[in-house]
């Protein structure tokens, strides 16, 4: 029996949903943890590109999907998400998903708010997509978030709504400039959600762990990134929701033992969206080419990514954090034609070497990187299956990575789709 997390150790679009869709036909069940919509998931099977927000990756492999109790949702966008799976033949019926009663509630006021405070921020903006995440995670730490629980009682909601919708109304109006919302405009449109998604209400902490005693394999699946996560990452650049392996356990409602393994899934080299500092972030050619080829646009806001040599410092940060069992290297074919490839083992800053990523932004926006080159390859490898097919120098960046990571790599991604992969060691089995 195995139970494995899946994480991001860069700044998100490292590409989870592949792996996550990939180990999914060892898992019995699969679980999103933490975050809301803002994150999205791309799929490719059998030449059919498939999108998420919300629901698990592993609906694909027609696994029993779970939504936990640490994820924010927004009603509209989860339905929405629902019938463009039914539309695309997915099965996503009682069975195959299910919702933590736990779970908090995006709400229309979260979304205002999130895309007033940004518009009056102006230049200082922190680059939120504005989907409500941030004020919702704010509502659930000040105790007064709406979950699942009261979404479904009716009177209970509207009493909970009416007390807070004075409170931010006033702030929206007199504060943020924005139109007010109507009490009565929520509750009919949340009533029809509610009536929609009670039947898939539960309580996922006891069917994860009648699972673990019945000997099931089950994946976690994270969203976003390590560099994203509220506490560890450059704050406050970041997502508002814990993105590392510890947030599984509270974020699904089990113990950490039972957790056997953490796949850290590192893209070939490394790529941000939206605002905060990016030492090896590339401003060349180069840059552009790494953009174009490996199609870097946002799964959920269609923002161009930016782009730069894989970073060894962040990616030593996210194997300490998450306590990384193996890694999972993505868009590895991205790199081919590169003369020569940069690898950032470290930063120099006010004349020293650093090795450790640093908390204070000002000194990381000022630290430059320190690079090792290494010799590229030009052939396509995105139809190569077995390692030892690899070209010389491919195989040279895959075992400098595991050295400077000192973290084994299992999977190896050389291209979107399910079967350009090489499995070096499955961790389900």
């Amino acid at each position: 029996m195995a139970n494995i997390v899946i994480v991001g150790t860069q700044w998100g679009d490292e590409g989870k949903g592949k792996v996550v869709d990939l180990l999914a036909e060892f898992a019995d069940i699969v679980v999103r943890f933490h975050g809301g919509n803002n994150a999205g998931h791309t799929m490719v099977v059998n030449g059919e590109q498939f999108i998420s927000h919300l629901i698990p990756s592993g609906i694909l492999q027609k696994k029993t999907c779970l939504i936990g109790n640490g994820t924010v949702i927004d009603p509209e966008v989860l339905i929405e998400e629902l019938d463009y799976l039914k539309s695309r033949g997915i099965d996503v019926g009682l069975d195959k998903l299910m919702i933590s009663e736990k779970a908090h509630i995006i709400m229309p006021y979260h979304k205002q708010i999130d895309i007033a405070r940004e518009k009056m921020k102006g230049d200082k903006k922190i680059g939120t997509t504005g989907r409500g995440i941030g004020p919702s995670y704010e509502d659930k730490a000040t105790r007064r978030g709406i979950r699942f629980v009261d979404l479904i009682d009716p009177e209970v909601f509207r009493e909970k709504v009416k007390t807070i919708l004075e409170e931010k109304n006033f702030y929206l109006k007199e504060y943020l400039s924005s139109n007010p919302l109507d009490l009565d405009d929520i509750i009919d449109k949340y009533s029809e959600y509610a009536e929609i998604l009670a039947p898939f209400v539960t309580n996922i902490s006891l069917i994860i762990s009648r699972a673990i005693k019945e000997g099931k394999q089950i994946l976690f699946e994270g969203a976003q990134g390590t560099h994203l996560d509220v506490d560890h990452g450059t704050y406050p650049y970041v997502t508002s929701s814990n993105t590392v392996a510890g947030n599984a356990c509270a974020g699904a409602g089990i113990g950490p033992k039972e957790i056997t393994g953490v796949i850290g899934i590192v893209k070939a080299y490394t790529t941000r969206v939206g605002q905060g500092p990016f030492p090896s972030e590339l401003f060349d050619e180069t840059g552009d080419i790494l953009q174009k080829k490996g199609a870097e646009f946002g799964a959920t806001t269609g923002r161009r990514r930016r782009c730069g040599w894989l970073d060894t410092v962040i990616l030593r940060n996210s194997v300490r954090l998450n306590g990384l069992s193996g890694l999972a290297i993505t868009k590895l074919d991205v790199l081919g034609g590169q003369k020569f490839l940069k690898i950032c083992t470290g930063y120099e800053y006010d004349g020293k070497i650093i090795n450790d990523f640093p908390a204070n932004l000002n000194i990381l926006s000022a630290c430059k990187p320190v690079y090792e080159t290494i010799p590229g390859w030009p052939e396509d490898i995105s139809n190569i299956r077995k390692l030892e097919d690899l070209p010389q120098n491919t195989k040279n960046y895959l075992d400098r990575i595991e050295e400077l990571a000192e973290t084994p790599i299992q999977i190896i991604s050389l291209g979107p789709a399910r079967e350009e992969t090489i499995i070096l060691s499955n961790p389900f089995s």
